[in-house]
């Protein structure tokens, strides 16, 4: 409760007095004057009356405006906690962002180092693939080299055979030529002792026989030469074939 002092007029005189009311929450309780308990009449009462009003109103202004500041130191307080709050999250955040592109960085090394073990493990792969093919190639042409090889033998034992078997028939050949001419050294003895007995038998009959034995001798001596020049002749052919095979 408050205690106030109150003037009224009574009959023509103003008379004071006191009177009690209850606070307002916005208002503060005054210190308590003596002196302003004291009756004042007069102008000077009223005047006092009139200032301490103002005072009163000065007063309630102060606390308003003391309230108001603190509202406001306290809106600023909050203002600056919710800034530090900010800048705390942010913080927070540019620490988390941090930590996340560092990883992300390394996660990226790390893929870079799988990717370039992964290309060497290729070119490995590729080049023991190379390896591979040129030692199959390599052993395809050693292969060929060796059928090439197999071919020429069978080639020159089949050539060998040719001049084998050429060379059995030459001797044959010259087997055969030597019979034909040992039938016909038979022919002729055998003829020279039947021309022996014609002349032994007569001497007309070895004028008659000398002209038939000329133009005989004739024949035997020139079919005698073309067949030993046949011969000759093969025989030298024979030599040819076989300096040729042998070059």
């Amino acid at each position: 409760m408050i205690c106030e002092e109150s003037n009224a007029v009574d009959g023509g005189e103003r008379s004071s007095g006191f009177w009690f009311r209850r606070r307002r929450d916005d208002e503060t309780v005054p210190s308590l004057n003596l002196i302003s308990l004291l009756p004042i009449k007069g102008e000077r009462g009223r005047e006092r009356e009139k200032e301490g009003e103002r005072e009163r109103d000065r007063q309630r202004e102060g606390e308003r405006e003391g309230r108001r500041e603190r509202g406001r130191e306290r809106d600023g307080e909050k203002e600056r906690g919710r800034e530090r709050e900010m800048g705390e999250r942010e913080r927070e955040w540019g620490r988390e962002r941090g930590r996340w592109e560092r990883e992300r960085e390394k996660e990226r090394e790390r893929e870079m180092g799988r990717e370039r073990e992964r290309e060497r493990e290729r070119g490995e792969g590729e080049r023991e693939g190379e390896r591979e093919m040129g030692e199959r190639d390599g052993r395809e042409k050693e292969r060929k080299r060796e059928t090439g090889r197999e071919k020429e033998r069978e080639r020159e034992e089949e050539r060998e055979g040719e001049r084998g078997r050429e060379m059995r028939r030459k001797r044959e050949g010259e087997r055969e030529g030597g019979r034909e001419m040992g039938r016909e050294r038979d022919g002729e003895e055998r003829e020279w002792e039947r021309e022996i007995g014609k002349r032994e038998r007569g001497e007309g009959e070895r004028e008659g026989g000398r002209e038939k034995d000329g133009e005989r001798w004739e024949r035997r001596e020139r079919e005698g030469g073309l067949g030993e020049r046949e011969g000759q002749i093969e025989r030298e052919g024979e030599r040819n074939k076989n300096g040729e095979r042998g070059e």
